[in-house]
């Protein structure tokens, strides 16, 4: 007995030894990258292999078959949620049109699921393929090309959803000068939508955690079939909140996320005395706020507000979209996916 539990303790040490420093490097870097560069988005590759590392280092302090039954449990959770994710997309897809309305930006969970659902179901048929259960042909390559399309770009998303979520899991020292509020549509025209009450909520909840009272700054302009400005509704809610009007500096005319930042910015330069800023938006919105922030000039630290689970999808999809279509995103995405499918490419054209 004593034997065993001896070769037991040697074999955590090994571990301790062999993956304990990467392991605590990687998420040191980690969280160094996420508090310095919060809108890089290599953190969200950093994450996925802290989180794959980590993996790999819990199973070390397992022994023979119980090491083996713990990967093996990891590897189903694993295949389990990705048969899950196109039926939830699927399934939120119709939430979003029966909660919401039929748009084309409610529908794109829907129809991610679809394509996922898809490849999936491709990465089955050529396995079994290979298995000689069914006979694809010419057509096998163009079959994995698919697999392997849906796979790379899943993996972007999936990389942006779950680093999305660690941002707003940080710490945050409640010492704020400023804090800007990212305005959202009005509903009739007049009315705070649920999606924007939360984000003032937050705000709301940071001033009074701060020892000297922030400036809040509602930022968000007047739309076409608004009755008032997003920043007028957010100040008319700041007062019924009980926030002083002194300490609530609207920014009334912005139409974009950028000019939000652009705007709110010019109230913070032409205050006195320090500028730490928060900056308050819809957790799915956090990453791209803090991307455009740093492109501003802005220097804050992005803060998440809640959000409904049904909304969740949709938004993060919607907001990968703006994020990939950007120049800086965009040409390294693509020049990684044509480096992906490379070796395929070239047996397809040369074989």
């Amino acid at each position: 007995m004593e034997s065993g539990n001896s070769l037991m303790t040697e074999h955590i040490l090994d571990n301790l030894q062999i993956l304990g420093p990467l392991f605590a490097s990687l998420w040191a870097l980690t969280f160094l990258m996420t508090l310095l560069r919060p809108q890089r988005y290599i953190n969200s590759l950093l994450l996925m292999l802290s989180l794959l590392v980590t993996m790999l280092f819990a199973s070390g302090f397992f022994d023979g078959e119980a090491r083996a039954y713990f990967l093996l449990a990891c590897f189903l959770l694993v295949m389990l949620a990705l048969f899950l994710v196109p039926v939830l997309l699927i399934i939120n897809g119709f939430q979003m049109i029966r909660k919401e309305s039929l748009c084309l930006s409610h529908v794109l969970s829907l129809a991610l699921g679809v394509v996922v659902g898809a490849g999936e179901i491709a990465a089955a048929v050529y396995v079994l393929h290979l298995s000689d259960f069914i006979r694809l042909g010419s057509a096998d390559r163009w079959v994995l090309l698919f697999v392997l399309t849906v796979f790379y770009f899943s993996f972007l998303l999936l990389s942006f959803v779950v680093y999305s979520v660690f941002i707003r899991m940080m710490p945050h020292r409640m010492n704020f000068r400023y804090v800007i509020i990212h305005g959202c549509g009005l509903a009739d025209g007049e009315r705070m939508t649920r999606l924007l009450s939360d984000r003032v909520d937050k705000a709301v909840e940071i001033y009074r955690k701060c020892k000297t009272r922030p400036i809040l700054i509602p930022s968000g302009g007047q739309g076409r079939d608004e009755k008032l400005s997003e920043a007028q509704a957010m100040k008319n809610y700041l007062l019924q909140c009980g926030i002083p009007e002194d300490r609530i500096r609207p920014e009334a005319h912005s139409a974009t996320t950028k000019e939000n930042l652009i705007n709110s910015k010019a109230i913070i330069d032409a205050g006195t005395g320090g500028k730490k800023t928060a900056l308050v938006s819809s957790s799915y919105h956090i990453y791209r706020c803090l991307k455009l922030a740093r492109e501003a000039g802005l220097r804050c630290t992005g803060i998440g507000a809640r959000v409904a689970l049904y909304f969740w999808p949709s938004a993060l999809i919607r907001e990968f979209i703006a994020v990939f279509l950007e120049k800086s995103f965009l040409i390294p995405a693509l020049i990684g996916y044509v480096l992906f499918v490379s070796p395929l490419l070239y047996s397809m054209i040369f074989r």
